[in-house]
């Protein structure tokens, strides 16, 4: 569903499961770091809100959306994650560099779900401009981190 037509920080909260006996490990760009910084604040409050001890709940950082997928591989390794979130932000630029990097994130992603035993919640945002991923990271189209929490939470469950 286009997020024009949804809230990405609306939701159902009796349909999330109790996340008080969760570990959860986020793995956030630096670049674009306004952005990314609002999508991780939007992770940790929602898992948070639904039970995570901020204890169980370990955040690394990457210098830039590319190296998400290293960094998800290496959280993947630690048996005490119920899910992993990559959080990053890719603004298309003049450049196919844009397209590169959103292909070989996107793929990445993908196969760390298919070869891993934990959920890994894609949460990257592709936008053409800096306005897009802002109204995505808390603004008029509310917070993708929200909803990758709520995702992590859920597939956890799964």
């Amino acid at each position: 569903m286009a997020t024009s037509l949804h809230n990405l920080s609306e939701y159902d909260f009796s349909k999330v499961p109790d996340a008080s006996n969760m570990c959860f490990g986020i793995v956030v760009s630096e670049w674009n770091s306004k952005v990314t910084g609002a999508l991780l604040d939007g992770a940790v409050k929602t898992l948070e809100k639904h039970g995570t001890l901020p204890e169980n709940i370990h955040v690394k950082t990457v210098p830039g959306s590319f190296e998400l997928v290293y960094g998800a591989q290496q959280m993947c390794k630690n048996d005490g994650f119920d899910a992993i979130i990559i959080l990053g932000c890719v603004v298309r630029g003049d450049t196919p560099h844009f397209d590169y990097i959103c292909e070989g994130v996107t793929h990445g992603i993908s196969y760390l779900n298919a070869s891993q035993n934990i959920p890994v919640i894609f949460g990257l945002l592709t936008t053409n401009d800096l306005e897009q991923a802002v109204e995505r990271s808390g603004g008029k189209f509310g917070n993708k981190g929200d909803e990758c929490a709520v995702v992590a939470i859920k597939m956890a469950k799964f």
